[in-house]
C-alpha cells in the first residue's frame, strides 16, 4: 500500500458545512446534534462529558451503525482551464452510500469522578467526479477519520461539573486527479494515514431542576500528513514523498436545556466552528524538479475558509416510561468562500431536518431509530468570482443519514 498524504479536507460534506460530523449516536442524530445540555446515555461521553457526573450510578454503554446516503452533486456550466482554453464542464458527482459505526460507554462513579470513552468518526467521507473536467480537481477524494476519546468528568457539587477528553485521531485516504481527459497530462495517485492528537472541555451548570446550561470546546487537530505520491507527467510517472497540512477545526458549543412537566425537553444549541484556521492548500514534494514541471497543478491553493455559526433546535418528547420521540431542526452555514470554492467539495448552506425514536425493551436495554435529512442550497458563481475558473452552478447533493443503535444499563 503507498503511503500518501490524506486530503482530508477535501472530502465530501457530510451534512455539516465543511467536513466535519457531528451526530454521533441516536439521540443526537435524532436531535439534530441539539444535545450538548441534555445529554442523558452513554453518549453523554462524546457530547457533554461534564454530564457523566449527573447521570445514575451505573455503567451504561451505547453502540450502531449510521448509513449515509449521499446524492450525487450536479454541476452546469463552463471551467477555465487557462485564460484561452474554457470548456463546457457539466456533470455529476457519484451517488456515496457509506456505513458509520459509533460506540459510547459510561463508568460509575468513582467518588466524585466518572469515567468516559467514545469511538466515533469526527470527520470526513468522500467525493468522486467521472466527468473529464472534474477529474482533472477530483477524481477520488475520500477520507476515513476516527477518533477515540477518553474522557473524565469531575463533580463540583450538586449543581456543577466540568469535564475533559483526549482527541486521538487516525485517519486514512485516497486522493486521485487524472487531466489526460481534458488534453492536460498530468495525474496523481496518492493513499495514506496519519495519528495526531487534540483535547476537549466541558462544563454543565444546572441551578434547578430541568434547567440546564453547557458549554463544550473542542480543540483543532493539524492533520500534518507525510506520505507518497505517484505523479505522471505525460508518459512519465515516478513516486515522490508528499506532505500537506490540512486542520480539523476547532469548535465551541454553547447550549441551554429546558424540560416542562417532566416529559417535554426543548434544547437549544449555538456552535462556532472556525474554519479560518484552514487558509492554503499546499502539496510538498520531496522532488522539486518534478513538482516544478507539473507547474500550477499543485501550486499552493488559497483556501481563505470563513468561520462560521452552526443554530440547532432539538424537542424531546417522553410519551411514557417506554418510549420516547425527538426532533430536531438545523441551519448550517457553509465555511466555504465563493471565490476558493472547487469541486472537491462544493459546498453550501443548509437546512437539517431529522428525527427518532427510542424504546425501552427492559430496565437495561433501549434501541433507537433516528433519520437526518440535508437539504443544501444550489449555488451560483458567476464570471471572474472565482479563483479556479468556475462558472456556473452546483446543485443537489445533500445527505439521507439512518441511524439504529442499542444501548445497555447495568
Amino acid at each position: 500500500m503507498k503511503k500518501i498524504i490524506v486530503l482530508s479536507m477535501a472530502a465530501s460534506s457530510l451534512f455539516a458545512g465543511g467536513y466535519k460530523i457531528n451526530e454521533q449516536s441516536i439521540n443526537s442524530m435524532a436531535l439534530g446534534g441539539a444535545y450538548i445540555a441534555n445529554t442523558t446515555h452513554a453518549d453523554t461521553a462524546y457530547f457533554n462529558p461534564a454530564n457523566m457526573s449527573f447521570m445514575e450510578n451505573k455503567n451504561f454503554l451505547e453502540g450502531g451503525i449510521t448509513l449515509a446516503h449521499l446524492p450525487a452533486n450536479k454541476y452546469s456550466g463552463i471551467q477555465a482551464l487557462s485564460a484561452s482554453n474554457i470548456v463546457t464542464a457539466n456533470g455529476s458527482s457519484e451517488v456515496e452510500n457509506i456505513p458509520i459505526p459509533f460506540f459510547h460507554y459510561v463508568s460509575p462513579a468513582y467518588g466524585d469522578f466518572r469515567f468516559g470513552l467514545s469511538l466515533t468518526v469526527p470527520g470526513g467521507l468522500t467525493k468522486r467526479w467521472d466527468e473529464g473536467v472534474q477529474k482533472l480537481f477530483a477524481q477520488e477524494f475520500s477520507l476515513k477519520v476516527v477518533e477515540l476519546n477518553p474522557s473524565v468528568s469531575y463533580k463540583l457539587n450538586d449543581q456543577l461539573s466540568i469535564g475533559a477528553g483526549i482527541r486521538a485521531i487516525y485517519s486514512e485516504g485516497v486522493v486521485k486527479s487524472d487531466g489526460f481527459a481534458v488534453g492536460v497530462p498530468i495525474s496523481r495517485d496518492m493513499e495514506g494515514d496519519t495519528v495526531e492528537f487534540g483535547y476537549n472541555l466541558a462544563l454543565s451548570y444546572q441551578p434547578f431542576d430541568g434547567m440546564r446550561f453547557a458549554m463544550t470546546y473542542r480543540s483543532k487537530v493539524d492533520l500534518d500528513e507525510e506520505g507518497s505520491a505517484d505523479l505522471t507527467l505525460t508518459g512519465l510517472t515516478s513516486t515522490h514523498s508528499a506532505t500537506v497540512s490540512i486542520p480539523l477545526p476547532a469548535s465551541l458549543d454553547i447550549a441551554v436545556s429546558k424540560t416542562i412537566n417532566e416529559n417535554f425537553t426543548l434544547e437549544f444549541n449555538y456552535q462556532r466552528t472556525y474554519w479560518s484556521a484552514y487558509e492554503t492548500l499546499d502539496f510538498g514534494y520531496g522532488s522539486p524538479i518534478f513538482a516544478a514541471l507539473i507547474g500550477s497543478f499543485d501550486d499552493p491553493k488559497a483556501k481563505n475558509w470563513q468561520d462560521t455559526n452552526t443554530y440547532r433546535l432539538g424537542a424531546t418528547w417522553k410519551i411514557n416510561s417506554d418510549m420516547t420521540l425527538m426532533f430536531g431542526y438545523i441551519y448550517d452555514e457553509t465555511p466555504v468562500p465563493t471565490d476558493t470554492l472547487s469541486y472537491e467539495l462544493p459546498d453550501s448552506d443548509a437546512h437539517i431536518f431529522s428525527t427518532g425514536v427510542r424504546m425501552k425493551y427492559n430496565d437495561k436495554i433501549s434501541w433507537g431509530a433516528s433519520i437526518l435529512y440535508a437539504k443544501k442550497d444550489s449555488r451560483s458563481i458567476s464570471a471572474g468570482a472565482n479563483e479556479n475558473g468556475i462558472v456556473g452552478e452546483f446543485t443537489d447533493g445533500g445527505a439521507i443519514l439512518s441511524t439504529l443503535g442499542v444501548s445497555y444499563a447495568f
